[in-house]
């Protein structure tokens, strides 16, 4: 461990010891979350994350995926360039070189508060638990709607295989049921990630910022972005030096499509009456245009 590292840890202790955020609170807001109606959240907070990847190789034990080697040497070239999620990487650390300079950033699946992914599955296998988290069932038919249907691009379709899955964080959700912190949480030597419902870590996020002027940016992201998420993130500089986007806004992106969605069922009733409609008036028009044919008798004639 460097020094850089040590001071890190070090000084992150003394913050928490002050502040009531160290592991044994944690775990009472989890708690306390497993036991209201609420959404579940994490607060990430960026300027306390030192690189180490634990919550990565944590993520990868409990959700049987293979262990990230997360040695220095390793870490190095993971560092190189930024990453995204995979099918067997629910969780992925950054680096990131800022004006305030290094910032390390652990990214997973947002779990939104209205998630896109959800809203776009024709057969539901993408469900929000009433806790927040968004979880995938099998019953996917790998039409990988949720995919151009996610902002953040969190859901990964297993490409290559007979059976395909979607695969993303699913925010511990057996953990969770058990009333057990996530893995990435309760393995985050510096307190970088802390869990409890959202309006509580939310609260937490809003104190860190009024008590520390200058150390954040007065924003959390997550808290309004494409009308909120379970996922937060507090941050020394602009979220877009950090790897998120600007252009979200704030409104849930099923609502984009709620106009064209409530119409559907007007558009089924009135589309077979108007085309019926149409024939007629074609039917009609036909029988107008043919010229009328003289009628033919047959007999006999004078002459």
């Amino acid at each position: 461990m460097d020094r850089r590292t040590f001071l890190k840890i070090i000084g992150t202790g003394v913050a928490g010891a002050t502040t009531g955020s160290l592991l044994m609170p944690v775990q009472s807001l989890a708690g306390e979350s497993t036991k209201t109606k609420e959404f579940y959240g994490i607060l990430v907070d960026t300027t306390r994350c030192i690189g180490c990847r634990r919550c990565e190789q944590a993520c990868a034990e409990v959700n049987g995926l293979p262990v990230p080697d997360i040695s220095e040497a390793a870490n190095k070239q993971v560092f190189a360039s930024p990453r995204r999620t995979t099918v067997t990487e629910y969780t992925v650390t950054n680096r990131y070189e800022t004006e305030k300079g290094t910032i390390f950033v652990p990214q997973r699946c947002m779990h939104c508060n209205q998630p896109g992914c959800v809203a776009s599955c024709p057969v539901k296998a993408l469900e929000k638990k009433r806790a927040g988290h968004v979880i995938w069932h099998s019953n996917c038919i790998g039409c990988r709607l949720c995919m151009v249907s996610c902002p953040f691009d969190m859901p990964k379709f297993e490409y290559g295989r007979a059976v395909s899955n979607i695969q993303k964080c699913n925010l511990c959700w057996d953990r969770y049921k058990q009333g057990v912190l996530p893995a990435c949480v309760e393995v985050c030597p510096t307190q970088a990630l802390m869990a409890g419902t959202r309006r509580l870590v939310l609260e937490e996020g809003n104190r860190r910022i009024a008590a520390n002027p200058g150390q954040y940016v007065d924003h959390i992201f997550g808290e309004y972005e494409v009308g909120g998420a379970s996922h937060l993130y507090l941050s020394a500089v602009p979220f877009d030096q950090i790897g998120f986007r600007k252009d979200l806004g704030t409104i849930p992106y099923p609502e984009y499509s709620a106009g064209y969605l409530r119409a559907v069922p007007f558009i089924a009733t009135l589309t077979p009456l108007f085309l019926l409609a149409v024939n007629a008036a074609l039917k009609k028009g036909i029988e107008k245009s043919e010229p009328k044919t003289e009628e033919k008798h047959s007999g006999t004639g004078k002459h």
